[in-house]
């Protein structure tokens, strides 16, 4: 007899184990997110390299976004625009290869960071230098530059 109560009880506690309601994977949306943001960041690199910075800038940048540039106090919103507007792009290029995105668990916030390279067009010579940029994400789904920063001096 103990022998069945326990088969019973173990079988209860299986179905009632099972009847559970699944949770949210937020593993894998947190995983997409991060994917999600990493592939934003190239796009806008690719944006930059064939329609150059200006315009890739202008197509990502939030309308509260700051630049941090040397020398300079931090950038922001409409007077980002302005400098991003009265900068000449038309002697070089600038691309990036984001190498790493971490989003928070709100899934509305997120960063990423890796190498640019910057190329003048009259100089065989390559530039390199790190960057970050903060992002968030739009009512829309897509996701906007809040902050962007980076530092010069990689070797090859």
């Amino acid at each position: 007899m103990k022998c069945n109560i326990r088969f019973i009880v173990l079988i209860v506690g299986c179905f009632l184990i099972s009847c559970k309601e699944p949770k949210t994977d937020t593993a894998l949306l947190h995983s997409n997110n991060k994917l999600e943001l990493l592939s934003t960041d190239r796009s806008f690199s690719d944006l930059s390299e064939k329609e150059g910075i200006k315009l890739a800038y202008f197509e990502y940048i939030d309308s509260n976004g700051v630049l941090l540039r040397p020398n300079e106090l931090p950038i922001v919103g409409a007077e980002a625009i302005d400098f991003l507007a009265q900068q000449n792009d038309q002697d070089y290029s600038l691309t990036w290869d984001p190498q790493h995105a971490e989003v928070g668990a709100s899934g509305d916030l997120g960063f990423t960071y890796g190498v640019y390279i910057l190329k003048p067009k009259d100089y065989d010579t390559l530039f390199y230098g790190n960057y970050t940029n903060i992002w968030k994400k739009q009512p829309d789904g897509k996701w906007k530059l809040l902050l962007n920063s980076g530092n010069e001096g990689l070797g090859n």
